[in-house]
């Protein structure tokens, strides 16, 4: 076995991951730039939290009705062309808000269309781009490839909202025409990448090939786990969507002290990333997950407990580096166990368990938060974590003996 960062310097040189991760890169800076712009401008123009909760649901249901659709053509069709032309459809999206909004007539209507679109493309694009780095890097290298391209999005999410509020400030038009031409190269990026997936040859359209994700996951005692302990774990510890209040009424700070809280966890995981990409885990990656998870856990709690700002922040970056090293055997535990002409339904299924639990664990933090307050909120949340880690070790007993990924 040839030593972990000898293989970390093999992946930089891999000129098709480069390709594959610089797409994902500039993808992510994109959707952390239109968050910002989007929200911005939407209240800007209406005052109302209603018409911004509205956004995110005008991204989320196109997202859930195509979800299984996308997975399924991501295995009959090529997956980086899927990639790419998805890209550029949000590229012209965020186009043709730079022009309403330069142009003076952009309205609250235009902004929910181009948001809908948002978030069909990537219903699209995010299963097709899981689905394909097992065709670009050898089953060695994918651990630290899917570490590099998670850190991809934790590097977007820290520095992707400054960006976009800078560029909004100038001007909306530019934040806009910014995230259009990120768009843009992603899909230039991923169209040089080398045709690695060939279309399936299968039949035509059926409800039993359009859910054969659902049966494959389902079957799997291993895949079933790891799904399913991502959607229980990320249900609970949604403690980030409450930051605003830990940040005013109980740790006491400003703006900037909520702009570094929310940092945090993307700082932890972007460490964690550097450290896997050198130094890969080895052994034992299924008991590895679970103690990320129960560690992911105590951080909580330790977080809910804390009022103190530098407390706080620690809590926080254990908590992106835990979740990140369970992220990272979770994806490549689902890419290696999944047969290369069902990786798409089955990344679909993915997608929308991680997407759900993100979006239900913001509304069960929420409302916890209304009816305890914010502290309970969060300790039931980091307690039920490490009581469903330790749950599903006994009942997933194939998913906890996991001894490599390979």
């Amino acid at each position: 076995m040839s030593p972990a960062p000898a293989e970390s310097a093999t992946l930089f040189r891999h000129r098709a991951f480069l390709l594959y991760f610089s797409g994902r890169l500039f993808s992510s800076f994109s959707r952390q730039i239109i968050a910002v712009a989007v929200g911005w401008q939407v209240y800007e123009i209406t005052h109302s939290a209603f018409h911004l909760g509205m956004v995110g649901l005008v991204q989320f249901l196109p997202a859930l009705l195509l979800t299984f659709h996308a997975g399924h053509a991501a295995d009959r069709h090529n997956r980086k062309y899927i990639v790419q032309v998805c890209q550029w459809i949000e590229g012209i999206a965020a186009a043709y808000l730079a022009w309403g909004s330069m142009a003076g007539w952009l309205s609250v209507l235009d902004i929910y269309i181009a948001s809908a679109i948002f978030g069909a493309a990537a219903a699209f694009e995010r299963p097709a781009g899981a689905a394909m780095l097992p065709n670009i890097v050898p089953n060695s290298l994918l651990q630290q490839a899917t570490a590099l391209s998670a850190g991809a999005m934790q590097l977007a999410t820290i520095g992707g909202p400054a960006i976009g509020g800078f560029v909004f400030v100038l001007s909306p038009g530019a934040a806009y025409a910014l995230t259009a031409a990120f768009w843009l190269l992603a899909g230039l990026f991923n169209g040089l990448l080398p045709l690695a997936h060939r279309a399936s040859t299968g039949g035509d359209i059926s409800m039993r090939s359009l859910f054969a994700g659902v049966h494959f996951v389902r079957s799997s005692p291993t895949l079933f786990g790891t799904i399913s302990l991502d959607l229980f774990a990320v249900l609970l510890g949604g403690a980030t969507a409450l930051l605003p209040i830990f940040a005013k009424d109980i740790l006491h700070t400003n703006a900037i002290g909520l702009g570094l809280l929310r940092a945090a966890p993307a700082i932890g995981a972007l460490i964690t990333t550097a450290i896997l990409a050198r130094k890969p885990l080895q052994r034992r990656v299924g008991r590895r997950m679970f103690q990320a998870v129960i560690v992911f856990g105590i951080a909580t709690v330790a977080f809910g407990l804390s009022t103190n700002t530098w407390l706080s922040l620690g809590a926080l970056t254990l908590m992106g580096a835990a979740d990140q090293i369970s992220v990272v055997i979770r994806l490549s535990l689902v890419q290696l166990a999944t047969p290369d002409d069902m990786r798409g339904r089955v990344s679909a299924v993915n997608f929308l368990f991680v997407n759900a639990s993100n979006q239900l664990g913001e509304f069960e933090s929420g409302v916890t938060a209304a009816w305890w307050g914010a502290v309970p909120a969060v300790l039931l949340g980091g307690v039920g974590s490490v009581l469903i880690a330790l749950l599903w070790m006994r009942l997933f007993p194939t998913l906890r003996d996991v001894e490599k990924l390979a």
